[in-house]
């Protein structure tokens, strides 16, 4: 995680501040994480997985392409997790349908 934030780091604006709203994984949080200068980390409340559009991502992956399947090998499990990552990402609408909350526009 901390060489992650080093990337994202080195692709913030000079005189730029990222935030990245984060789950509470344990990895996230770690006391040993090296947070770069330009990073602020925002957890999100724990067991709240309306505020991490992700959480639906993941779900749309299993419930379209990687679930009631038999995986033979651990190639066999990252192979058929690229093709459906690949297939959402060629459907930007439905990425931005899967992350929109209806209760976040009503402000």
């Amino acid at each position: 995680m901390s060489l992650h934030l080093a990337e994202i780091a080195a692709a913030v604006a000079p005189n730029a501040h990222a935030v990245l709203l984060l789950d509470q994984a344990g990895w996230h949080l770690s006391d040993r994480l090296e947070v770069p200068p330009n990073i602020t980390l925002v957890p999100l409340p724990p067991k709240c997985p309306e505020l991490n559009p992700v959480e639906n991502t993941w779900q749309f992956l299993r419930d379209n392409w990687l679930s009631n399947r038999v995986f033979h090998c651990y190639d066999d499990i990252v192979d058929h997790c690229c093709r459906a990552w690949n297939r959402l990402v060629e459907q930007p609408w439905t990425i931005m349908s899967i992350g929109l909350r209806d209760w976040a526009h009503r402000f």
